[in-house]
């Protein structure tokens, strides 16, 4: 069995609820195909660790519990189709805005890690919430926001091809 390692911020339930519905309003509005993701594996990826390694993870969790970091707000107020090389495109939802306390979490897990000797993207970074996965494309538009106040991020292990992810690891915001 395969799995890949990554970590993320998880939406709470009510903007989970809310991301569902708007979720369900795309698909019937533009004949998407594909069900949307399953609530439980919602999720905004901060850093992709690749394949699952022992000593990978065993740096990853040290390099998380040595951040202490506030609490933020996440909030995404528009939904897209992103392209993809793939058949099937991510169905997203985004902000027109920077995001700005969610990308200086980003970065200072991202130093954290490397500290650690995890290997890190430092590339351009798009905080985003992926809905679905369809071969129809979605132009941009406004959605009622999404938002919640990330109080906590999680290491997750995706089992690959399972539909699953099994949390390894997770870890307070303050505030």
């Amino acid at each position: 069995m395969s799995s890949s390692l990554f970590f993320a911020l998880r939406p709470d339930a009510p903007a989970a609820v809310r991301a569902m519905d708007i979720s369900a309003r795309l698909r019937v509005d533009h004949g998407l195909k594909t069900p949307a993701t399953a609530v439980e594996r919602l999720h905004v990826t901060l850093h992709h660790l690749g394949a699952l390694r022992e000593e990978t993870v065993a740096r990853a969790l040290r390099a998380a519990a040595t951040l202490d970091c506030p609490a933020f707000e996440v909030r995404f107020d528009m939904a897209t189709s992103l392209k993809s090389g793939a058949k099937k495109r991510p169905l997203v939802l985004l902000n027109r805005e920077a995001l700005q306390p969610l990308q200086d979490f980003r970065s200072t897990l991202g130093v954290a890690l490397s500290l650690h000797g995890v290997d890190v993207d430092t590339g351009s970074f798009t905080p985003h919430l992926t809905l679905l996965r369809d071969a129809r494309a979605v132009p941009e538009q406004s959605v009622g926001p999404v938002a919640w106040k990330a109080r906590e991020f999680v290491l997750l292990q995706s089992l690959v091809g399972q539909g699953q992810y099994v949390v390894l690891g997770r870890w307070p915001l303050n505030g």
